[in-house]
């Protein structure tokens, strides 16, 4: 049996009903709002409706190695530590990229300039990534940066060492059990239903502890996260202390994605519309396009559209290159594949199939996602004979070139789900989905014929030729509505 994702959507949002699972309380918190997010990918795993994603993992070695920065981090940069109060607190992205010649949150980033120019008081907290911190270190204090490493850590410490402790009542098993089963029947697959509560109750309780430690030590008056769908404690925490926390978007938000769609059956309890406890207060959007892609669980006057500097930086460079391109019309054209670990294996034989059958002054270019540079050899056997066999095939496996400067030299972007396809968009890039698990998130832009869906090689293939003869065509968009350029004065009202 396959699923799509708005099956698997729906059918969670049926069992969030018929139990009131978003408001069910157990161990003094929600756990069901804290397992969400981490239940749907469990699911689209086991049922293989995603690949697991193809970025290399950690060897018992590297983990083990890890510990010593680890510790390390947790006394040099311990959040906790110290005394004074603070304007704003921020928890960024882990992931980084090297920005303006230093690695860098590209959501966040152009927070410390706004607030140094506002005379306002700040610290970044940062979360490692795959068990590092990717930043200069000459410039973490001048940055105001602490590592999270200490919360995090002690957070591990205490599920290890209370897993299997928590005293479930008779009415919370019963609970549990009952929608395992129904979970386990409606998918044909098992689901440790009790371990996953179990586990995200101890982190829970221990890092909402030390949260609130944190805000009660630094008094800000403001939080700013990335991710607050990975951060539910931080967001308990704020709410409990009467902070207002706010969500910088960093990636694609759709009616599907669980990290933000709440419909509102979901949100009943007693028959009435509940708040949801573990969602931030507000969100700061790319643009306005995001304003309702989602059935958010706050009014629409809180999903604010302010802009997304990196995006506008770095584009302003290429933007000339996409126009004289357009102009052009050049008989030898550029083909992009935006690839995603989850859809990778099959995105990459697609590529290949193409390369085999269409002309050769096409060029086609296959950009990774960052998390399979290491291991795409291995993995993508299509993308290792196409280098081979075809001289118009190139496989991207690092930063460079940049990913903008690719959407300028692209008449034609093919992908899935990937934020990246917005931003080709930008660029006047004709684009092909693929119709794949996932393909939902992207309804809007199909259903509007900004974008064409495509089910196979020959599919895509005639839908280029079309295009080449003017047979099809590709509805106009505002590129702005996506992406706007950033608006200070919204930031400053804020």
């Amino acid at each position: 049996m396959t699923f799509t994702v708005k099956e698997i959507c729906q059918e969670i949002w049926n069992l969030e009903e018929k139990y009131e699972l978003n408001h069910k309380m157990i161990q003094d918190c929600y756990p069901w709002q804290l397992i969400r997010m981490y239940l749907y990918y469990e699911i689209t795993r086991k049922t293989n409706v995603f690949e697991s994603a193809q970025q290399s993992s950690l060897s018992l070695f590297d983990k083990i190695k890890s510990f010593i920065p680890f510790a390390k981090n947790s006394v040099l940069s311990n959040p906790l530590s110290g005394n004074g109060n603070l304007d704003v607190l921020i928890f960024d992205h882990p992931r980084k990229v090297i920005f303006q010649d230093e690695y860098q949150d590209i959501y966040s980033y152009f927070l410390k300039d706004v607030l140094n120019e506002m005379g306002k008081s700040f610290e970044t907290i940062e979360s490692p990534y795959l068990n590092d911190h990717f930043r200069n270190s000459k410039n973490i204090k001048e940055n105001h940066v602490k590592f999270n490493d200490r919360i995090l850590l002690g957070s591990f410490i205490h599920k290890t060492r209370n897993r299997g402790k928590i005293p479930f009542t008779e009415e919370e098993r019963e609970l549990i059990s009952a929608v395992k089963n129904e979970l386990e029947s409606i998918f044909k697959i098992e689901i440790d239903l009790f371990s996953i509560i179990e586990d995200h109750i101890l982190n829970f309780q221990y890092e909402y502890e030390k949260y609130i430690e944190l805000l009660q030590k630094r008094n800000p008056k403001l939080v700013f996260l990335v991710v607050a769908y990975e951060n539910k404690a931080l967001v308990a925490a704020c709410k409990k202390m009467n902070i207002e926390i706010i969500e910088l978007q960093h990636g694609t938000i759709s009616p599907y994605h669980l990290g933000y769609s709440y419909p509102e059956n979901t949100m009943r309890f007693n028959g009435e519309i509940k708040e949801i406890e573990y969602f931030p207060d507000k969100i700061l959007s790319f643009g306005d396009y995001w304003k309702n892609a989602s059935h958010y669980p706050i009014d629409s006057d809180n999903v604010i559209s302010m802009g997304f500097p990196y995006f506008e930086e770095n584009s302003r460079t290429y933007m000339k290159i996409a126009e004289d391109r357009i102009s052009q019309e050049s008989e030898n054209k550029q083909i992009l594949f935006i690839s995603q670990g989850v859809i990778g294996k099959y995105l990459s034989e697609l590529a290949y199939e193409l390369a085999s059958k269409v002309n050769t002054n096409y060029q086609i270019i296959y950009k990774l996602h960052p998390g399979e540079y290491g291991t795409w050899r291995e993995n993508y056997e299509y993308l290792n004979k196409a280098i081979e066999e075809f001289d118009n095939f190139k496989v991207i496996d690092e930063s460079q070139p940049p990913l903008y400067e690719l959407f300028a030299k692209s008449h034609y972007q093919v992908g899935a789900f990937s934020t990246a396809i917005y931003e080709g968009l930008a660029f006047n890039c004709k684009t092909f989905i693929i119709d794949v698990p996932g393909v939902e998130y992207l309804d809007d832009l199909i259903e509007k014929d900004i974008v064409k869906k495509v089910k196979d090689s020959e599919e895509l293939i005639n839908y280029i030729i079309k295009d080449e003869t003017n047979e099809i065509q590709f509805k106009e968009y505002d590129k702005d509505y996506f992406f706007k350029n950033f608006d200070k004065t919204i930031f400053e009202k804020i």
